[in-house]
């Protein structure tokens, strides 16, 4: 495909994504990452627009994850610049932790307070961070974890919950800051594959209920089926985006189909 035609193309998919018709909540311009020699992000350019889906996928080591690193300052840039509601996020403490407060990040380990229970390790974030009454931060915990599932096991601790049960107690905690934004760094890569659908089926009512989801995924039927918009990653560059309807049924990069072949994806 020629330039001009990847433009038309381009132009057609962003008229057509959900929430094309209101500013993006985050951009990103020209995007660089380096650890020393090795290049993680080669000039991404990108947007995200208001209530939408939007999943990462490509092989690992791509720059998904980096990309999603970068969102919120965890990784500084050595190039390019991110921008959220149009202002650029900053790296310097104190101003990013308030930009954090804005993003909901969950991680592939679900790093959860083990000495706590799942609705204190829910509600400590209002409490600490927001200076929440401890009162009103347990109750919008308690609305949380019922809210993914969890209102019995509020007392259990950790170790005594299953790791999909960790990970949608993780969930709530990051929605206990209500964020305008979720970032998700592959939650289910390290569950059983018993527990992944009811991590996934809580980021899907999630998505109905019009959250901002950035979601960096090998779960390809997901990706397919809830995301509103696919961008596909490799050596650190995007490969192509668009609907996942083009992306997996008429990738128009052959590196695409082959990914997509490799993981058995017919359709």
């Amino acid at each position: 495909m020629n330039d001009m035609s990847q433009d038309r193309t381009a132009q057609a998919n962003a008229s057509a994504r959900k929430g094309a018709q209101l500013p993006p909540v985050l951009v990103y311009e020209n995007v660089r990452k380096n650890y020393g020699d090795f290049v993680a992000l080669n000039g991404v350019s990108l947007q995200v627009n208001k209530g939408e889906v939007m999943c990462l996928i490509g092989p690992s080591g791509s720059g998904k994850s980096t990309l999603l690193r970068c969102t919120n300052a965890l990784e500084k840039l050595n190039g390019g610049r991110v921008l959220l509601d149009g202002v650029a996020v900053p790296d310097s403490e104190p101003e990013v932790r308030r930009v954090r407060q804005r993003m909901g990040m969950v991680f592939q380990s679900f790093e959860l307070f083990p000495h706590k229970s799942a609705l204190d390790n829910v509600a400590m974030g209002p409490i600490t961070v927001l200076g929440m009454d401890p009162a009103a931060a347990r109750a919008r915990a308690m609305a949380l974890l019922e809210k993914v599932g969890l209102a019995s096991k509020a007392g259990n601790f950790p170790v005594n919950l299953s790791g999909g049960q960790q990970q949608r107690v993780a969930i709530a905690r990051a929605l206990a800051m209500e964020p305008e934004v979720m970032l998700f760094d592959e939650p289910t890569s390290a569950l059983d594959p018993e527990t992944v659908g009811e991590v996934l089926n809580v980021m899907k009512k999630l998505a109905q209920e019009g959250m901002t989801m950035i979601v960096v995924t090998h779960e390809m039927s997901f990706a397919r089926r809830v995301a509103n918009w696919v961008v596909v990653f490799e050596n650190g560059a995007i490969l192509e985006q668009g609907p996942p309807t083009r992306i997996f049924d008429a990738p128009q990069v052959s590196r695409t189909r082959d990914f997509l072949s490799h993981l058995g994806w017919e359709g």
